[in-house]
């Protein structure tokens, strides 16, 4: 099995006209590819995988893992609600080339939402997909927060290998590495968390931030390892209002307009989500210029 560490960019996904760019697609994946990146997350929340059908999934995952490098990791987003579809659409994806499954705590019923529903619910996937299962905790779009002995019990499962978390609580984060098995993978799902989290034993990050900064964020990594601290808390500090902005302040569409500025293709979100007005487009030019990536 692979080792699921590094940094990867829960990928955008392109549009023109509304429709798949693959070729777009290509050409963002040409230049990621030149860089350390450990892999690429397709179907996240950045690429807004809500708004995609079935088969635009599964031919982002095929056309992904066709132009990555052959070392990349590629991650499918792949949990709903829905138990026998996860595991449909977990187990196409293997076969359209995905090493790993990232798969959301179900939500749609919050109140239930507890330590027994959620080892009956990631327990029941991983017992029946081909590839390993990563959980995906994100309580600002799902309103529920899984608990670190839940996620302590789930890591003794031998297809559940990691926790992408990306809530901002750094006491999780610790309880979430201390309390797991060893060979279990904590990866930041936040850049705003980076440097707190690698000092506490994260493995690695999936972050908005690594679309367009990825050898900054690579390099906090890789600094905080060497035992450089105060450089990687420089690139930290540096990097904080950009993920801001990619992130909490635009979401999606500052994201891809970030894109667009920095030499790749972000294009237009689809539809609900609109395109940034323009006190937004230059309200982040001057995030990316102070922070030296413009």
């Amino acid at each position: 099995m692979k080792h699921l560490k590094g940094i990867m960019p829960p990928i955008t996904t392109p549009f023109v006209n509304g429709e798949l760019a693959i070729d777009k697609l290509q050409f963002n994946i040409d230049k990621w590819n030149k860089t350390g990146l450990a892999g690429y997350v397709v179907m996240g929340s950045n690429g807004e995988s809500v708004f995609l059908t079935r088969e635009e999934k599964l031919t982002l995952v095929e056309m992904t893992k066709k132009h990555a490098s052959p070392n990349k990791l590629i991650i499918a987003g792949t949990g709903s609600d829905s138990i026998k579809e996860t595991i449909s659409l977990s187990n196409e994806s293997a076969d359209r080339g995905a090493d790993f499954a990232l798969i959301l705590t179900p939500s749609f019923y919050k109140s239930e939402m507890k330590h027994n529903a959620f080892i009956k619910y990631f327990t029941s996937v991983a017992d029946s997909v081909k590839i390993p299962l990563i959980i995906y905790n994100v309580p600002k779009f799902t309103d529920v927060d899984i608990e670190a002995e839940t996620v302590a019990k789930l890591s003794e499962h031998p297809n559940i290998v990691g926790i992408k978390n990306s809530s901002e609580n750094v006491r999780q984060n610790n309880e979430f590495v201390s309390l797991t098995q060893k060979d279990f993978s904590v990866l930041v799902g936040t850049a705003s968390m980076l440097f707190s989290g690698f000092t506490s034993g994260c493995v690695g990050g999936i972050l908005a931030l690594a679309n367009i900064a990825p050898e900054q964020c690579i390099a906090i990594q890789s600094l905080i390892e060497k035992g450089y601290l105060k450089n990687a808390l420089d690139i930290q500090n540096r990097m904080i209002p950009v993920n801001k902005a990619v992130t909490a302040k635009y979401g999606v569409p500052g994201l891809k307009y970030a894109m667009d500025l920095l030499g790749y293709f972000g294009g237009e979100p689809r539809a609900p989500l609109s395109v940034l007005n323009e006190n937004a487009k230059e309200d982040l030019k001057v995030i990316l210029d102070k922070a030296d990536l413009l």
